[in-house]
């Protein structure tokens, strides 16, 4: 049985020197990691209350030229990290084998969010 146990210990144990492709949760850690520009894509709710919580994030995310995006509902981004809710999530690394879905991912994020800011910033309110 130790024998047993003991094989099964190693092999849940991850490889020394590869990191995992990893999800961080929270608004301080994907803060931080934001700031470090460790974050390669940062989801936020739209749903978020208060919403002072998450209002600044985009701002931060432009100034460090980290792809953002908002989606409708916190519980969407709970279902993700195994959570009942989550105000934002951020994607911190990928698979080697998976990188081409999470980069045509970061690019449609980037034209729809990051690029359109000034466009979205001059007919939001109908001024000039």
């Amino acid at each position: 049985v130790s024998t047993q146990s003991t094989g099964m210990a190693e092999a849940e144990k991850p490889e020394s020197g590869k990191k995992p492709g990893v999800v961080k949760y929270g608004l301080n850690l994907v803060t931080g990691l934001i700031e470090k520009k460790k974050a390669q894509l940062v989801v936020i709710a739209h749903d978020v209350d208060p919403i002072e919580l998450v209002v600044w994030m985009p701002a931060l995310c432009r100034k460090m030229n980290i792809p953002y995006c908002i989606v409708k509902g916190k519980a969407r981004l709970g279902q993700v990290v195994h959570k009942k809710n989550a105000a934002c999530v951020c994607l911190t690394g990928v698979k080697a084998d998976d990188k081409n879905t999470p980069n045509n991912l970061i690019a449609s994020v980037k034209t729809n969010y990051n690029d359109r800011f000034d466009e979205i910033r001059k007919t939001w309110g109908g001024g000039n």
